[in-house]
């Protein structure tokens, strides 16, 4: 049996089957793993529950390959969860997510809470089921026979299965579907007709609710990211230990009551990033997922700054992060700093010293990097000798580099005694030069959620390998446990991210700064004109996973930016590397001075603005052809063309041609339509009041792809690294006339030039010159690449 036939044979189509066969290495592990579990055949249902498992191994492998990979991963565990398929004992998606989770979190297959973490014995019938639907349906009454069967079915199957963990998907469906039927009897015409749409009034800015931010308050969808999906199943307040993998001590219950008691039932979740480096299309998807996480459920988010590394803080880095959180629409409940419980943190040092779980050890810190380390000849130091060493540090009386503090604890990925706390003889932007010891991010992170009682500490995938190490630290203090839960991370091909990344490209002048358009900094994109609004877009049709991350192409943000410029943008003419036109004739003489033209012909509450017009007028050069062509629908010597908003055929008189031979200006007439003149293009153009003055200029910006590749960083397509596979040729600058509408806008204003793209007006303009950067092609067209042509 081929390869195809061995995938089908499991429960997948043919097209599908055709699909996993290419990706030969996926594949592969996939017949291994459906041999180990007796097949082929197989049932769809165990077949697609391998296949889970075949992504998730290669991706570990992946890893590996490139010197990441983990202690204590998936693929140890693989012909473990693979028995337990055949065995029907893990029988469902959620069941093997509960196995994934509670073995990223330092379990074993063998450990006597496997079973309860992943439903392993639990029947749900199908009573049980309906007994739950009931029960929530009931609830959910009168918002149900208001909207009848256009109901959010998803929304109520994702409830109820946050309810019934482990209950059959297929079988909640079926009943869901009976017993909303059975409420609201058969479907009537009106439950049939298509929904009438009403047209959105929008609510004025002062008028969001709080907390939520403007975005959330004059956008309901900024919402539905944290309403569906794998949002859906975590834990309600207070029921920490319900989630899987979480670690409990028999102080845990009361630790849970006080912090339900405190929070008074309220999600509060948190954005921490690192004062440090500037924000990117990454942090805008942590940014919504915890603000509107906790907004969905009138909730609170912290805006947390991780100020714990002095020597690479500036304030500007402060400013940056708090302006993009706002710019995407959200309002923090407080702004705090982990430096604002330096004084709680060191405390919790000591108690972990006095508890001999930490202690002061003086290896060099080169000692201390990678995995590869051995035991510390100061593991074994006495409590009384620690606390002492400690309290010195603290004075300021052991040299920078001559001491840590250690935790003695081994972290998943087989990182021996991570570090606490070091010392550095460097002023804090907040604290001065009260410490000269601070706490690394493994210390700080999780007793700072503790001590703000986080409920929800929602991180990136690449933060799972710390979580058994989160929940050790603080039940090593006996202090509240939040839980952790990571989701997939956002990645965007053709570019980096990375701090030390951008900085090289800055350092190599290939891009101007932390803000170049080409970049994917939220400043950067802010500064070519993607509206935030699109960039919420974005991140919410991806939704929230705790799968394994993907990599989008940019393609799919220009379509979102796409779609709320196309509402917001009002429409101007440009004339790109003009080419100038002197109208002749009778009609030429009697052309109106004016045209009014609509400002946004989707939204006519937008009004409209009035272009002049003279005997002079210029095109886009690219408007003109020289010579005759079957293919060219626009203006040629013997081909003419329609003027957009003119009502007017313009047919070309004479070529004026400069010495070299190229083309200097164009001597038309203008006649009018008849059915059999109708020209095969209309095109656009820019005049001004007077064929003495021209009209404003200004200089187009239009960049494309920063790199050739979609993964930069891959060797096999950038040898030399990731520098070497930047497109030099990214950015390509061009003259233009623009129309009067775009004189005196604010910086930042994004204008539709029409039949040309999207284009922002840059920080660098001055009143009499203008500079606009394209933001992002009209469908069909790119950035600079088309342009260019």
């Amino acid at each position: 049996m081929g390869v195809e036939e061995t995938i089908v044979a499991v429960g997948f189509s043919e097209s599908k089957a055709a699909e996993i066969a290419r990706n030969v290495e996926l594949a592969e592990v996939l017949l291994g793993l459906i041999g180990k579990a007796g097949g082929p055949p197989l049932d769809k249902s165990k077949g697609n529950l391998l296949f889970t498992i075949a992504q998730k191994f290669k991706s570990e492998k992946d890893r590996e390959k490139k010197g990441e990979g983990m202690a204590g991963s998936m693929v140890e565990h693989t012909d473990a969860l693979v028995a337990h398929i055949k065995a029907d004992r893990l029988k469902s998606k959620a069941q093997l997510e509960a196995a994934f989770a509670f073995l990223s979190a330092g379990g074993s297959t063998v450990d006597d809470k496997f079973a309860a973490a992943t439903g392993i014995g639990i029947v749900i019938t199908e009573e049980d089921v309906v007994a739950a639907v009931k029960a929530l349906l009931e609830g959910e009454k009168e918002a149900l026979l208001a909207n009848r069967y256009r109901t959010n079915v998803g929304m109520l199957l994702g409830q109820l299965g946050a309810t019934l963990k482990w209950a059959d998907g297929k079988l909640m469906k079926k009943v869901m579907d009976q017993e909303i039927e059975r409420y609201l009897g058969p479907r009537t015409e009106a439950d049939n007709a298509k929904p009438t749409k009403v047209k959105k009034v929008k609510e004025p800015k002062a008028a969001a609710a709080k907390g939520k931010g403007a975005a959330a308050a004059a956008d309901e969808p900024v919402l539905s990211v944290a309403l569906q999906g794998a949002a859906m199943r975590l834990h309600k307040v207070g029921g920490n230990d319900t989630s899987a993998g979480y670690v409990t001590t028999p102080r845990t219950r009361a630790h849970l009551d006080a912090h339900f008691k405190h929070v008074h039932g309220q999600v509060r979740t948190r954005f921490p990033p690192e004062p440090n480096g500037i924000l990117h299309i990454g942090h805008a998807k942590a940014i919504n997922f915890n603000f509107s996480y906790a907004a969905a459920r009138d909730g609170i988010t912290f805006l947390r700054y991780d100020d714990t590394n002095p020597e690479k803080e500036e304030e500007r880095f402060f400013t940056g992060i708090k302006t993009d959180v706002e710019w995407l629409g959200w309002k923090p409940y407080k702004i705090t700093h982990s430096s604002d419980y330096f004084h709680e943190l060191f405390d919790y040092a000591v108690k972990l010293i006095e508890s001999n779980l930490a202690y002061v050890c003086h290896m060099h810190g080169d000692a201390l990097r990678g995995h590869d380390q051995v035991e510390s000849p100061w593991s074994k130091r006495p409590v009384e000798e620690s606390l002492a060493l400690f309290q010195d540090m603290k004075d300021g009386l052991i040299d920078e580099g001559k001491a840590t503090l250690r935790m003695r604890h081994t972290m998943k990925d087989g990182k021996i005694d991570p570090v606490a706390y070091r010392i550095k003889f460097c002023a804090h932007h907040r604290t001065g030069d009260t410490w000269c010891i601070y706490p690394t991010y493994d210390f700080t992170h999780c007793l700072v959620d503790s001590l703000e009682h986080i409920t929800h500490s929602l991180c990136t995938k690449e933060f799972e390998n710390r979580r058994p190490s989160y929940y050790w630290l603080c039940n090593a203090v006996d202090a509240y446990c939040p839980v952790q839960w990571e989701y997939s991370r956002l990645n965007v091909s053709y570019t980096v991210v990375s701090k030390r990344k951008i900085a090289k490209l800055i350092d190599h002048k290939f891009v101007t700064g932390w803000d170049d358009p080409r970049l994917y900094t939220l400043s950067a994109l802010r500064r070519r004109g993607f509206p935030a609004e699109a960039i919420t877009m974005f991140c919410n049709k991806l939704g929230v996973t705790d799968s394994t991350e993907t990599v989008i192409d940019p393609s799919n943000l220009d379509s979102c930016v796409r779609d709320v410029l196309n509402r917001k943008a009002v429409r101007a003419m440009a004339a790109v590397e003009p080419l100038r036109v002197e109208l002749v004739g009778a009609k030429a003489s009697s052309l109106a001075k004016t045209v009014t033209i609509t400002n946004n012909p989707v939204d006519d509450t937008m009004g409209s603005h009035d272009v002049s017009v003279c005997s002079v007028i210029y095109l886009s050069a690219d408007d003109f052809q020289p010579a005759d062509s079957k293919v060219f629908k626009r203006l040629t010597p013997t081909q003419p063309v329609g003027l957009k908003y003119l009502n007017s055929l313009m047919r070309v008189k004479e070529v004026v041609k400069r010495p070299d031979g190229s083309v200097e200006k164009l001597i038309a007439t203008l006649e009018d339509h008849s059915p059999e003149t109708k020209p095969k293009a209309y095109i656009h153009w820019v005049s001004s009041a007077s064929p003495a003055t021209p009209p404003q200029s200004a200089e187009l910006r239009m960049y494309s792809r920063l790199f050739k590749h979609a993964d930069p960083e891959n060797p096999d397509v950038a040898p030399g690294g990731f520098v070497t596979d930047v497109d030099t040729d990214s950015l390509h600058i061009a003259r233009a006339y623009v129309d009067a509408t775009c004189t005196g806008a604010a910086v930042g204003t994004v204008f539709q030039f029409e039949r040309t793209g999207y284009y922002c007006i840059d920080q660098d303009s001055s009143p009499d010159a203008p500079v606009f950067n394209l933001t992002v092609g009209l469908k069909g067209k790119g950035g600079a690449a088309d342009q260019k042509k």
